[in-house]
């Protein structure tokens, strides 16, 4: 069954392929799930260097409020339009310890720019990547429109070190290989994304 699941994911992440020949958004979400289940099973560690590297956001499910099971669901999963291109960038801060560094969550739309960015420590063994967005940077045409922090982001990123791991937001990666990652957000819902072609 898992290998029917890891064929299904390696189809969705063919950003080039026609949508007649990816799997159904369904189809990807019971793999990514069948996934998700064998790795808590294996309890196979990972390690920050795997995600070291720019990522684009292939898949992302939503969550919804069930009132009969008293929790949250997944809502229906849909692929990222090529028009749209969301980013994620994992760099190591060498100033600390090795598990520790930034991201940089860029969405681009035309002409229009802007990214999160923030501190972030992988949790060794557990594959969970704690993580808070800090600063924003907007672009027009390729110029700065605004740069700064936001929401006391300075004093967020001093104290995002001594958090414990509940105090933030955080993604779980079941799935880590060379050109693709799968993770569960800490709201619940499932994301795919496939390696950047200009990454080596």
């Amino acid at each position: 069954m898992i290998l029917k699941a890891s064929s299904v994911i390696k189809s969705a992440s063919i950003v080039k392929a026609s949508k007649s020949d990816l799997p159904t958004p369904t189809e990807l979400v019971k793999a990514l799930l069948e996934t998700e289940k064998a790795s808590k099973k294996d309890n196979c560690a990972s390690s920050f260097s795997q995600l070291i590297g720019i990522w684009n956001l292939r898949f992302i499910t939503g969550t919804k409020k069930n009132r009969k099971r008293a929790g949250i669901t997944l809502g229906a999963g849909k692929y990222i339009p090529q028009l749209l291109n969301i980013q994620i960038a994992y760099e190591r801060d060498r100033q600390r310890k090795a598990n520790m560094g930034k991201v940089i969550n860029t969405v681009k739309l035309g002409s229009i720019c802007f990214s999160l960015t923030g501190p972030i420590e992988f949790i060794e063994g557990k594959n969970i990547l704690a993580f808070d967005f800090t600063k924003i940077l907007i672009k027009i045409f390729g110029k700065d429109l605004y740069s700064g922090y936001i929401r006391n982001g300075a004093a967020r990123e001093t104290e995002f070190y001594d958090q414990k791991i509940k105090e933030q937001a955080f993604f779980h990666y079941f799935l880590i290989e060379d050109n693709v990652i799968a993770a569960r957000g800490r709201g619940g819902g499932l994301a795919l994304w496939v390696k950047n072609s200009d990454c080596k």
